[in-house]
Protein backbone atom coordinates (compact mmCIF):
# COMPACT_ATOMS: atom_id res chain seq x y z
CA UNK A 1 0.00 0.00 0.00
CA UNK A 2 1.45 3.50 -0.86
CA UNK A 3 2.40 5.70 2.01
CA UNK A 4 -0.73 8.04 2.42
CA UNK A 5 -0.06 12.13 3.70
CA UNK A 6 -2.14 13.77 6.36
CA UNK A 7 -1.49 17.66 7.18
CA UNK A 8 -3.30 19.55 9.21
CA UNK A 9 -2.83 23.54 9.67
CA UNK A 10 -4.64 24.96 12.56
CA UNK A 11 -4.66 28.45 13.72
CA UNK A 12 -5.58 29.28 17.33
CA UNK A 13 -7.49 32.18 18.35
CA UNK A 14 -4.01 34.36 19.09
CA UNK A 15 -3.33 33.97 15.64
CA UNK A 16 -0.81 31.50 15.92
CA UNK A 17 -0.52 29.01 13.03
CA UNK A 18 0.06 25.46 13.42
CA UNK A 19 1.09 22.84 10.74
CA UNK A 20 1.16 19.18 11.67
CA UNK A 21 2.52 16.53 8.36
CA UNK A 22 2.64 13.16 8.59
CA UNK A 23 3.63 10.78 5.85
CA UNK A 24 3.95 6.53 5.86
CA UNK A 25 1.79 4.19 6.98
CA UNK A 26 -1.23 6.08 8.73
CA UNK A 27 -4.09 4.52 10.39
CA UNK A 28 -7.17 5.18 12.72
CA UNK A 29 -4.94 5.26 15.50
CA UNK A 30 -2.03 7.40 14.69
CA UNK A 31 -4.30 10.33 13.76
CA UNK A 32 -6.08 10.01 16.93
CA UNK A 33 -2.98 10.39 18.65
CA UNK A 34 -2.24 13.34 16.56
CA UNK A 35 -5.02 14.88 17.23
CA UNK A 36 -5.08 13.93 20.84
CA UNK A 37 -1.79 15.64 20.84
CA UNK A 38 -2.64 18.72 19.16
CA UNK A 39 -5.46 18.97 22.36
CA UNK A 40 -3.59 18.71 25.10
CA UNK A 41 -1.30 21.49 23.72
CA UNK A 42 -4.48 23.83 23.37
CA UNK A 43 -4.51 24.25 19.78
CA UNK A 44 -7.74 22.55 19.17
CA UNK A 45 -10.55 22.09 20.89
CA UNK A 46 -12.49 18.85 20.33
CA UNK A 47 -15.75 20.11 19.21
CA UNK A 48 -13.93 22.11 15.81
CA UNK A 49 -12.17 18.72 14.37
CA UNK A 50 -13.13 18.64 10.17
CA UNK A 51 -11.17 15.97 8.27
CA UNK A 52 -11.00 16.99 4.85
CA UNK A 53 -9.81 13.99 2.00
CA UNK A 54 -6.80 15.28 0.23
CA UNK A 55 -7.48 17.66 -2.69
CA UNK A 56 -8.51 14.95 -6.14
CA UNK A 57 -6.01 16.88 -7.89
CA UNK A 58 -3.02 15.84 -5.75
CA UNK A 59 -3.99 12.39 -5.83
CA UNK A 60 -1.52 9.66 -8.13
CA UNK A 61 -3.24 7.72 -10.37
CA UNK A 62 -3.28 4.85 -8.38
CA UNK A 63 -4.92 6.56 -5.49
CA UNK A 64 -7.67 7.17 -7.95
CA UNK A 65 -8.07 4.33 -9.14
CA UNK A 66 -8.13 2.36 -5.63
CA UNK A 67 -10.38 4.81 -4.64
CA UNK A 68 -12.86 4.01 -7.73
CA UNK A 69 -12.30 -0.09 -6.83
CA UNK A 70 -13.44 0.99 -3.41
CA UNK A 71 -16.54 3.38 -4.21
CA UNK A 72 -17.90 1.25 -6.80
CA UNK A 73 -17.15 -2.04 -6.43
CA UNK A 74 -16.96 -3.28 -2.50
CA UNK A 75 -17.30 -6.78 -2.14
CA UNK A 76 -18.56 -7.23 -6.24
CA UNK A 77 -16.17 -8.89 -8.71
CA UNK A 78 -15.45 -6.43 -12.26
CA UNK A 79 -13.73 -6.00 -14.89
CA UNK A 80 -10.75 -3.65 -16.56
CA UNK A 81 -13.66 -2.28 -18.74
CA UNK A 82 -15.90 -1.58 -15.16
CA UNK A 83 -13.10 0.30 -13.62
CA UNK A 84 -12.74 2.40 -17.06
CA UNK A 85 -16.31 3.57 -17.21
CA UNK A 86 -16.28 4.20 -13.72
CA UNK A 87 -12.99 6.08 -13.70
CA UNK A 88 -14.06 8.31 -16.22
CA UNK A 89 -17.50 8.95 -14.84
CA UNK A 90 -15.93 9.74 -11.65
CA UNK A 91 -12.64 11.69 -12.29
CA UNK A 92 -14.48 12.90 -16.31
CA UNK A 93 -11.06 12.48 -18.02
CA UNK A 94 -10.09 9.59 -20.74
CA UNK A 95 -7.84 6.56 -19.33
CA UNK A 96 -6.30 3.70 -21.39
CA UNK A 97 -7.76 0.74 -21.33
CA UNK A 98 -3.94 -0.62 -20.89
CA UNK A 99 -3.80 1.51 -18.20
CA UNK A 100 -5.69 0.23 -15.64
CA UNK A 101 -5.00 -3.30 -16.51
CA UNK A 102 -1.34 -2.42 -15.46
CA UNK A 103 -2.48 -0.57 -12.14
CA UNK A 104 -5.37 -3.33 -11.28
CA UNK A 105 -2.59 -6.39 -11.81
CA UNK A 106 0.02 -3.68 -9.10
CA UNK A 107 -3.00 -3.92 -6.73
CA UNK A 108 -3.62 -7.74 -7.44
CA UNK A 109 0.56 -8.18 -6.63
CA UNK A 110 0.26 -5.95 -3.55
CA UNK A 111 -2.53 -7.66 -1.99
CA UNK A 112 -5.46 -5.44 -2.12
CA UNK A 113 -7.31 -7.21 -4.97
CA UNK A 114 -8.23 -10.74 -5.77
CA UNK A 115 -7.34 -12.10 -9.40
CA UNK A 116 -9.29 -14.78 -11.31
CA UNK A 117 -10.04 -15.69 -14.91
CA UNK A 118 -7.84 -15.94 -17.39
CA UNK A 119 -6.16 -12.90 -19.22
CA UNK A 120 -9.00 -12.39 -21.75
CA UNK A 121 -11.86 -13.14 -19.19
CA UNK A 122 -9.90 -11.65 -16.04
CA UNK A 123 -11.75 -10.11 -12.67
CA UNK A 124 -11.07 -8.52 -10.14
CA UNK A 125 -12.50 -7.97 -6.55
CA UNK A 126 -11.65 -6.10 -3.03
CA UNK A 127 -10.20 -8.87 -1.23
CA UNK A 128 -12.95 -9.27 1.83
CA UNK A 129 -11.33 -8.15 4.86
CA UNK A 130 -10.56 -4.93 2.80
CA UNK A 131 -14.27 -4.50 2.08
CA UNK A 132 -15.76 -1.74 4.59
CA UNK A 133 -19.29 -2.83 5.95
CA UNK A 134 -21.75 -0.13 4.45
CA UNK A 135 -23.70 1.51 8.05
CA UNK A 136 -27.28 2.60 7.07
CA UNK A 137 -27.46 4.39 9.99
CA UNK A 138 -27.39 8.23 9.21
Amino acid sequence: MPPRKLKIEIQDQEGTKYVFSVEGHLTREKVAFLLDMMEKLGVLPEEEVIVRPEPRAEMTLYEKLKLVVEQYFPGLWFTTRDVKEAYEREFGEPIKLSTVSTYLARMAERGLLVRAGSSSARRYRLRAELVRPVSLRP
